[in-house]
C-alpha cells in the first residue's frame, strides 16, 4: 500500500533522533574543518527539521540538492522539533526550514530567540488544525464534545514537543470544554496511521493536522471551524539558522532570505515526495524530478536575492 511506505519512511524518521544522540553524533559545522566553500561560505551546512512534519521535509531535501550543486556539503538531520531547536541554538545544527511563527513555535521563540537568526519567511498561509473526515457530523471544533461518541471520544495528537500540542493542550481543550476527550500524543506518523485505519473502516475520526500537508490531497479531509480562534490564523514559516549564519554563509543567507514556494510548487513536490511510489522512498529523487519539472525555479531564485 503506498500509504504504508509512507508512513514507515515517516516512522524511521521520527525515531531517528534522540537529543542525546543529535548532540553527539552531529559534528558542529561551526567548526569550519571542511575549509571555505563557495564565495567564501563555509562549505559543510547540516539543515534540520522536525520530524513528522512533511513540508519541512520536502524543503530540507529541495535546499540540500541546490546547495550541493553549488559545492555545498549538505547534511540532512530530523528530530523532534524541541531536540532541533536546542541544537540548533547550540550550533550543532546550522539552519531549519520549519520555524512556525507567530502561534506554533512562539514558546521557541522565547527560550531560543536570542541564539538563532531570521533568515526569511517562504510561506506565509501556514495553519494549525483539527480536521475531521469529511462526512463526520462535526463543523466546529466545540462539536467534538457533542458528538465526542462518533469519534470514540478521543482526538489524535503528534509529538509531545510539537508546538500544535501545546496549542491544543493549553487553549483548545479548556476553551471548548474537551476535557473528557482522551487527547493522545503520540507522534505524526502514529497519527496518520490512525487516519487511515478509520477512514479504511468507515470511521469518524478527529486529529490535530496542519496546512500545507499532503494529507489533504491523500484523504477526504476537512478542517473544522475555529469560531473561538484558539488555534491562530495564518502564520508564516520561517527560515531559523545559528546566530551568526550569514557570518559563516553570507551566499546561501541571500538565497535563503529569497526563497519562496507557492501552493502549486510546495504541493506538486510533497505529491511527488510522500504520494508518487517511484519516490517514496527516494526523497532526493523526488526533488530531482520536481526540479525537472521545474528547470528555472534556483535560477529564478538567485536573480531575486540579487535584485
Amino acid at each position: 500500500m503506498l500509504f504504508g511506505r509512507n508512513l514507515r519512511r515517516l516512522a524511521a524518521t521520527g525515531g531517528a533522533l534522540t537529543l542525546a544522540v543529535s548532540l553527539a553524533a552531529c559534528a558542529s559545522s561551526a567548526s569550519g574543518d571542511a575549509g571555505p566553500g563557495p564565495a567564501g561560505d563555509q562549505k559543510d551546512l547540516t539543515l534540520a527539521y522536525g520530524s513528522g512534519w512533511a513540508e519541512a521535509e520536502a524543503v530540507s531535501y529541495l535546499w540540500k540538492d541546490l546547495l550541493e550543486s553549488e559545492g555545498y556539503d549538505v547534511t540532512v538531520k530530523s528530530g523532534d522539533i524541541g531536540v532541533v531547536y536546542t541544537a540548533l541554538a547550540g550550533g550543532d545544527y546550522d539552519l531549519t526550514v520549519a520555524a512556525w511563527l507567530p502561534n506554533t513555535h512562539a514558546a521557541y521563540l522565547e527560550q531560543y530567540g536570542d541564539d538563532v537568526s531570521d533568515q526569511g519567511v517562504w510561506y506565509d498561509q501556514a495553519r494549525i488544525t483539527i480536521a475531521v473526515n469529511e462526512d463526520s457530523p462535526a463543523k466546529t471544533i466545540g462539536d467534538l464534545k457533542t458528538y465526542a461518541d462518533d469519534y470514540g471520544n478521543k482526538l489524535v495528537g503528534i509529538e509531545a514537543g510539537a508546538g500544535q500540542t501545546k496549542i491544543t493542550k493549553d487553549v483548545v481543550v479548556p476553551t471548548y470544554g474537551l476535557d473528557d476527550l482522551d487527547y493522545t500524543i503520540s507522534s505524526t506518523p502514529a497519527m496518520l496511521a490512525e487516519l487511515q485505519g478509520a477512514i479504511d473502516q468507515g470511521n469518524d475520526i478527529a486529529v490535530t493536522l496542519w496546512r500545507p500537508h499532503w494529507a489533504y490531497d491523500e484523504f477526504p479531509v476537512r478542517d473544522l471551524e475555529d469560531p473561538e480562534g484558539t488555534l491562530g490564523g495564518a502564520e508564516e514559516i520561517h527560515n531559523w539558522g545559528t546566530k551568526d549564519f550569514s557570518e559563516r554563509y553570507p551566499q546561501a543567507s541571500t538565497w535563503f532570505q529569497a526563497f519562496e514556494m507557492d501552493d502549486e510548487q510546495l504541493f506538486s513536490l510533497q505529491n511527488l515526495m510522500f504520494n508518487d511510489p517511484e519516490h517514496t522512498d527516494d526523497p532526493e529523487g523526488a526533488v530531482d524530478a520536481w526540479l525537472e519539472q521545474n528547470p528555472d525555479f534556483f535560477d529564478d531564485l538567485k536573480a531575486a536575492a540579487t535584485a
